[in-house]
């Protein structure tokens, strides 16, 4: 199957709402202590995490894929004039078109799932788009949810460990702050719940020796 922008476009129209309106937990989690300043909210979807980013004080650029995400995401802001002010909504592919070099204070890419070479390539970019000194935050399904009775990706190499993507960080420019597989209570198609497990990567680079 390709995930291109054709077949994202098509989800959002088939669905009032694809994605809950709630931020990611990850990012919670791993954001709410940073200082704000620019960010890159990749993957940006409805919107919930770059609102909830501008509404923590940050400069967000949220890049989607899909033009009926980013209209949508863009309604939803409106809600709130002060952090709508903060957030420049781009519709881009960026496994066609990287990102600019040094930065972003922050690079958040949330459940960003690519086959091997092409998430390869683009994390690579990512890595490179954040400023010395930023972080760079990548959160996405480990591959043991393809036994946890959840609906998954299921085509070979989508699925990843945050040791995959810590072991493309070179160790002389950045430090590892969190390599976890983090564990969480998710509803199942039941009206129970199931245990998942997110690979939760969140690294710093180096700022440059005097």
């Amino acid at each position: 199957m390709k995930f291109d922008e054709s077949f994202w476009d098509e989800r959002y129209r088939q669905h009032g709402s694809v994605w809950s309106r709630n931020p990611n937990p990850n990012l919670l989690a791993e954001a709410a202590g940073l200082r704000p300043g620019s960010a890159l909210d990749v993957g940006s979807g409805e919107g919930a995490d770059a609102i909830w980013l501008a509404r923590q004080g940050w400069r967000v650029t949220a890049v989607d894929i899909s033009s009926v995400a980013l209209g949508r995401a863009a309604e939803r802001a409106s809600q709130d004039a002060e952090a709508a002010g903060r957030i420049t909504w781009a519709h881009n592919d960026l496994t066609a078109s990287p990102p600019p070099g040094g930065t972003f204070d922050l690079v958040s890419a949330q459940f960003m799932h690519l086959p091997l070479a092409q998430r390869t390539e683009l994390y690579h970019r990512l890595a490179a788009s954040v400023a010395p000194g930023g972080t760079l935050l990548i959160v996405g399904h480990h591959p043991s949810d393809l036994e946890a009775g959840i609906r998954r990706p299921s085509e070979p190499g989508l699925l990843f460990t945050p040791e995959e993507i810590a072991a493309g960080l070179d160790p002389d420019e950045w430090e590892i702050d969190v390599c976890e597989a983090r564990r969480r209570s998710v509803p199942d198609a039941d009206g129970g719940s199931v245990t998942v497990t997110d690979s939760v990567l969140r690294a710093h680079r180096r700022a440059p020796r005097p």
